[in-house]
């Protein structure tokens, strides 16, 4: 089952499923958390579908896009693709998971702009595959993780590299925080796309294509076409989404609509030689085979229209 959440003009936040045709076909349900919340929410859900078979859906580029998602929290998970592990120098496979969070406040819509904070000037991008959890999850063993999984979004886990303090990114004389909350977590930094797909249409063991892209704002070299980025797999996972959930829960007790953002392939812009960096007037796609994509302007914090 495929879900789009988008903003209807009359009704507010609406969930819809995602037809044969990618046309989308009104519910009966406002929003995916909600839904999760509910006991066998997504059971539910699935037999409320039944007498909307054969409807006409909508034209989804007709629809304003909302996160598919409304997360209370989002675990994330680095240097977990063994391809990004190597393109940075001197780095190590991590002997477990190396957790860090973003706040709600992170979560952008499809086309809403990712806003460059003051003080960076390192912005770089990632694109993730987001685990949602459907139902609680606490001290959870790996035999019995993916029974907490409802299913999987595009998320762009975009990060200030300088506040992270890579080398790279570092002008003279700058150091990084020395911990990684603001270049996580700034506002707007977690754009993730307005489709949900069910765990049992996907099977990220067996791989499933992530990529990325930058589009050069006007009067940059190249700008306007997309310049390829990242291009990996989720086969390339050093831990799997089983043994993710099971570290998690050990110490974070995961709720239903909290997202897991697994890591990320290698092709990100800080190791890039020379490095490259998002610029205000670009734009950044992320896209997921199977799932869909999230794209964004970049604007500078003096044009954020959120000042008060």
């Amino acid at each position: 089952m495929r879900l789009f959440s988008y903003d209807d003009p009359d009704e507010g936040p609406t969930l819809g499923l995602v037809d044969a045709a990618d046309r989308i076909v009104p519910l009966p349900a406002y929003s995916l958390s909600a839904e999760l919340i509910q006991e066998d929410g997504l059971a539910d859900l699935r037999r409320r579908l039944k007498p909307l078979a054969g409807s006409i859906g909508l034209n989804r580029s007709n629809l304003r896009p909302l996160p598919a998602v409304e997360p209370g929290k989002i675990v994330c998970v680095g240097l977990n693709y063994r391809d990004h592990v190597a393109e940075g120098a001197g780095r190590e496979v991590p002997e477990r998971p190396l957790l860090f969070a973003k706040f709600p406040s992170t979560v952008i819509a499809d086309g809403e702009p990712i806003v460059r904070p003051e003080g960076t000037h390192a912005l770089d991008l990632e694109v993730e595959l987001g685990v949602v959890i459907g139902q609680r999850a606490r001290r959870v063993p790996v035999q019995q993780a993916m029974e907490h999984v409802a299913g999987y979004v595009v998320v762009n886990d975009a990060s200030a590299r300088d506040w992270q303090g890579n080398k790279a990114a570092l002008r003279d004389g700058e150091k990084g925080d020395g911990q990684w909350l603001r270049a996580k977590s700034s506002d707007t930094f977690l754009p993730m796309g307005p489709v949900f797909v069910t765990s049992d249409e996907l099977d990220p063991v067996a791989g499933i294509r992530l990529r990325s892209w930058r589009i050069p704002g006007p009067g940059r070299p190249g700008a306007g076409e997309a310049q390829p980025m990242q291009d990996g797999s989720t086969a390339d996972m050093i831990f799997s989404i089983p043994e993710l959930i099971a570290f998690i829960s050990r110490h974070i007790t995961l709720e239903p609509g909290d997202v897991i953002a697994t890591g990320t392939p290698s092709g990100v812009g800080v190791f890039r030689d020379p490095p490259i960096f998002l610029e205000p007037g670009d734009r950044v796609r992320c896209e997921i085979d199977g799932i869909g994509s999230v794209e964004n302007p970049i604007i500078d914090w003096t044009e954020d229209s959120r000042q008060h």
